[in-house]
């Protein structure tokens, strides 16, 4: 084996690059991070040949009136006299009431935008606002190589959405509970280096029969703040409760803030929601689908377990869907419904009509 980084180490760089504002290459792009570019690198961008455009999705595209010729995503030219903020003003919808004419944008509708739909997916595993400048380069392997950049290729980038990452349990301890005494935590580390997750394991659970499961989402708002803008602190206790009481079970702990997008995005969906737009809404505005939460993280941890079947404690029905699809057998579904206040009861019923929660 190499010293140097292999393909998941150098996607993890790139992805820590972009946090930062450090152009990366992916493919036969040289990209920045719409949300954390600043002038001294959009001059550097421009000093070079050719014409930098500024990918964004879809859902994005539609928000701003732009024309999306390759389907999911929409490749905007850079006009020449703008700064960062109007590239981050075309990312971040914050102020799209305020300023509703940014354009008129000119989509791109010839060339390959599969290397630019890849880097769009690459910021948005960064937990950055899915919006990318991106300039084709004559010799991508060369200019990495000249100026220090991380770079990937589009295979690569590519099949790291598609394909999730390997887990490896790092450690398991005792940890008793309100709930039950004989409580038990296991951490698990991503292969890819992203966040970590957890399963906290209720009694000494039969690896023989279904288990009473819950795969839950990290919510700091909710979960640790107390937040009446959600059901999840409820779901949450609620959910421990319910397999203290029957001696077994497990609660998968999933960091994926936000349905997936994160918490800062999270926080931007939020202030989007005082302006009116409903919880999906908001999402598509910041150019998210509706959830980008990868539930094979929550079957590969079962599995990892020796679990096989669960009784699985949702009303969500993609978390069934993606369970069987990935292994793990539902042989029932729990209803988990708590937590309803009338600061969140159009969240829930957004949820039950937009994303089909059994509530």
């Amino acid at each position: 084996m190499s010293l140097g980084p292999d393909s998941t180490e150098r996607l993890a760089r790139a992805r820590g690059d972009m946090r930062m504002g450090v152009p990366v290459v992916v493919g036969p792009l040289l990209v920045l991070a719409a949300e954390t570019l600043v002038p001294g690198r959009l001059a550097a961008l421009r000093a070079l040949d050719g014409q930098p455009v500024l990918a964004i999705t879809a859902r994005r595209a539609e928000t701003l009136k732009a024309r999306a010729y390759d389907d999911d995503i929409a490749r905007l030219r850079l006009p020449a006299d703008v700064a960062p903020d109007w590239v981050r003003s075309v990312a971040e919808p914050a102020n799209d009431l305020d300023r509703p004419l940014l354009g008129p944008f000119e989509s791109v509708r010839s060339g390959d935008a599969d290397p630019h739909r890849a880097a769009i997916g690459l910021a948005k595993s960064a937990r950055l606002l899915p919006a990318i400048l991106a300039l084709d380069l004559d010799d991508a392997v060369e200019f990495a190589a000249r100026n220090g950049l991380t770079r990937v290729t589009e295979a690569e980038a590519t099949a790291a959405q598609t394909q999730g990452t390997t887990l490896e349990q790092v450690v398991a301890a005792r940890v008793p509970l309100a709930v039950s005494r004989a409580g038990r935590v296991h951490v698990f580390r991503p292969a890819d280096g992203s966040e970590e997750h957890y399963a906290v394991e209720i009694g000494t659970p039969s690896r023989k029969e279904p288990v009473l499961a819950r795969l839950h989402s990290a919510c700091f708002t909710g979960d640790l703040m107390g937040s009446l803008k959600c059901d999840c602190g409820a779901q949450l206790q609620a959910a421990l409760a319910q397999m203290g009481a029957e001696g077994a079970g497990v609660l998968l702990y999933l960091n994926q803030e936000g349905r997936g997008i994160g918490l800062a995005n999270k926080m931007r969906a939020y202030a989007l929601q005082d302006q009116g737009f409903d919880t999906v809404e908001a999402n598509h505005r910041l150019g998210f689908e509706d959830d980008e939460r990868d539930f094979r993280i929550g079957s590969g941890i079962l599995r990892e377990m020796g679990f096989s079947a669960v009784r699985l404690m949702t009303n969500n029905p993609a978390k069934i869907e993606m369970m069987q699809a990935n292994g793990i057998h539902v042989t029932e579904r729990v209803p988990l419904k708590v937590g309803c206040t009338a600061e969140n009861a159009h969240y829930l019923a957004t949820k039950a009509a937009k994303s089909g929660h059994m509530l």
